[in-house]
């Protein structure tokens, strides 16, 4: 199954910031951050995709991915909505705007407007100190991060998303900023699509110190070209954290893991 992020859209809010007491989150991710935030008492439904934090399990569910139930939405009167754009439809994502709830619109490009994002929404959640608090220790450990893990010459790395067709991630994917803080260079950054198709022989010619994806069979098909230098050099690494495809506060810890992986001499 291909990861729910290929769309990545704007960062955005609309409604004014007020105290809240019915949430619905429409991403799994955002329903992430309330949960760091200590706010899972605010949420009456969340939109499902994969598994739930546990503090979540028994709250009512809006639908699932790209599949909207707007009737059991509006049963829960919710006064603030939160939104990744890529989790509703376009339709959908229309009909909200006709309802006049309040919404909180977030997409992430990079790792400091996710930590800027977790700010936000504690503010929307009438929090706002829980996110000033949150967001400044994951500050703290991005740059530590960046200290530890900098290099002269980042390291060239292909981070494949799937296989048939051959997908990446391009430079305004949070992924791309995650790899910079590791000290290494998506090989693909210069495209602007979130989640661009390549073709092998464009991977090949961009020879790639390092392979990444989340598939050991997908890894193992690159043996077939030894002239790459992450071939020769056996460096296709499995990553088996999910956490660099929800962008909520983990996804810094799962950078480190990520970083450790890519440079373990570090």
């Amino acid at each position: 199954m291909r990861p729910v992020w290929l769309t990545v859209m704007l960062l955005a809010v609309s409604g004014p910031a007020a105290a809240v007491e019915r949430v619905v989150s429409l991403a799994p991710s955002l329903s992430e951050i309330v949960v760091e935030l200590d706010s899972a008492d605010l949420l009456v439904g969340v939109l499902d995709a994969g598994e739930r934090p546990a503090k979540l399990k028994d709250l009512p569910s809006v639908g699932r991915y790209g599949q909207l139930d707007m009737e059991q939405l509006l049963s829960l009167k919710p006064d603030l909505l939160l939104l990744w754009p890529g989790s509703v439809g376009p339709a959908q994502r229309e009909q909200l705007k006709r309802l006049n709830i309040p919404t909180y619109v977030a997409a992430p490009h990079n790792l400091e407007q996710l930590t800027s994002q977790i700010e936000a929404i504690a503010s929307q959640l009438g929090r706002p100190e829980r996110g000033v608090s949150l967001a400044e220790k994951l500050r703290q450990r991005l740059d530590s991060l960046r200290q530890r893990y900098r290099r002269d010459e980042p390291l060239r790395v292909f981070y494949q998303v799937w296989d048939r067709p051959l997908y990446t991630v391009g430079g305004g994917q949070i992924i791309s900023d995650a790899l910079e803080v590791c000290g290494a260079r998506n090989v693909f950054a210069d495209l602007t699509l979130p989640a661009p198709q390549v073709s092998i022989e464009a991977v090949l010619q961009r020879n790639p110190e390092v392979i990444l994806a989340s598939d050991q069979a997908q890894l193992d098909a690159w043996k077939t070209w030894p002239q790459v230098a992450a071939v020769a050099q056996g460096q296709l690494l499995l990553v088996a954290d999910k956490g660099l495809e929800r962008p909520s506060g983990q996804m810094i810890e799962a950078t480190a893991k990520l970083c450790q992986l890519i440079a373990p001499d570090r």
